[in-house]
């Protein structure tokens, strides 16, 4: 009985696709001479000619078009067992990989999660913290079952389904101009420094989304992820910051802060839920889509605007 090694089929197949050997190696990351030897021994096993070289490249002999095909298809069976595999903690307890952004994790998460675990005790769920942009990306790639991400429109090469909206706020000292105001546009600050960091998770993002309601860049002392610290510094009048409401209503007090809604349309963020293909997720991973999504049957209704 002829026995065939995983590396070897991937080599072969990598080899078919690329119609090089060479390229084949970089794909699987390893060296030509490696690769050229897997293929070698692959075809010493089945005693016969998989691939023809020539001066352009290789492609499969009859032989290998059949392997190749087979090869193929014990390679995503073998993926898809990984999957099933992965879908559990080492406890063998049932678990589910979620990336999220900063803002859904201090706002929003931490009470929906209890309330999923309430319902599905026995399921354990791997919280990622990632920005906003790279989360669909995870998600497509199979390194997250679920994503939490926010943006103007659902992202494309995943299913997206609206969550939750937060709404950014501006923070600023209770001696401030703007202080006695309830809202203000964002333009109306514009003489002010700020510290960072912005919706968008980058400066340069940010003034993409709202350039259109500027007439100049703000000005940058600080760029500070922290929530909590960025309040501090604007306590300590070191500029004014855009802080989420939620985690602005959370500070405010302690520091002696006055937080102002801002108008611009970009303030308020349509936060989604994604997955790479919803029909193939696991039960929990479903389950978990279907509680976040809304439709979860016992979900209990929670504070936030939802579209």
């Amino acid at each position: 009985m002829i026995r065939l090694d995983i590396p070897s089929l991937e080599i072969f197949v990598a080899a078919v696709d690329e119609k090089s050997l060479s390229r084949a190696a970089e794909r699987e990351n390893v060296v030509t001479s490696a690769a050229s030897k897997r293929v070698a021994e692959l075809e010493r096993q089945v005693g016969t000619l998989l691939l023809r070289r020539h001066g352009r490249g290789v492609e499969p002999t009859p032989a290998g078009a059949v392997l190749y095909q087979r090869a193929k298809a014990i390679l995503r069976s073998l993926r898809l067992a990984e999957d099933a595999v992965a879908a559990f903690s080492p406890q063998g307890v049932p678990k589910v990989r979620l990336a999220a952004n900063r803002s859904t994790i201090i706002q929003f998460l931490p009470a929906d999660i209890a309330g999923f675990l309430a319902e599905q005790p026995g399921t354990h769920v791997d919280l990622l913290e990632r920005v906003s942009g790279d989360i669909p990306r995870l998600v497509i790639e199979g390194e997250a079952d679920l994503g939490i991400y926010h943006a103007t429109s659902a992202s494309p090469g995943v299913a997206s389904f609206p969550y939750r909206t937060d709404h950014v706020t501006l923070v600023v000292p209770r001696r401030h101009r703007l202080a006695g105001r309830e809202s203000v546009f964002l333009e109306e600050a514009i003489d002010d420094d700020f510290i960072g960091y912005f919706p968008r998770h980058s400066y340069e993002a940010f003034l993409d989304l709202a350039q259109r309601s500027l007439s100049r860049p703000l000005a940058v002392t600080f760029q500070v992820r922290d929530y909590e610290a960025r309040c501090s510094m604007v306590a300590e009048g070191l500029g004014i910051a855009m802080i989420p409401e939620q985690v602005a209503q959370a500070h405010i007090k302690s520091l002696g802060l006055v937080r102002l809604g801002l108008e611009d349309d970009w303030a308020t963020r349509q936060f989604f839920v994604c997955v790479r293909d919803e029909a193939s997720l696991a039960a929990p991973a479903a389950a978990l889509l279907a509680f976040l999504s809304g439709t979860g049957k016992a979900r209990p209704a929670r504070a936030g605007k939802r579209r």
